[in-house]
């Protein structure tokens, strides 16, 4: 199953937040995608990064679990990947 849904905030290099909710939350994780946290060395830069691929843009969802309140999701945009 997959969705599409328009990202509304990018919080850090592997979690934003949606316009409208998805399986129960507006919270999502990219599945496979290891970031650093905003307070470690590179943490900006990857929020930046991502920012910069996805942020106002409408994404394509595929949901592969859940974790801490957040679903876990195979992100796309224009049918490419996002890492």
């Amino acid at each position: 199953m997959t969705i599409k849904r328009k990202v509304k905030k990018v919080h850090d290099g592997d979690t934003f937040e949606l316009h409208r909710n998805f399986q129960g939350s507006k919270f999502v994780r990219i599945a496979g995608k290891q970031a650093p946290e905003l307070n470690q060395f590179g943490g900006r830069q990857a929020r930046d990064k991502l920012k910069r691929q996805i942020q106002g843009k409408t994404v394509t969802l595929q949901p592969v679990g859940r974790s801490y309140n957040r679903v876990v999701a195979k992100v796309r945009h224009n049918r490419r990947l996002i890492r």
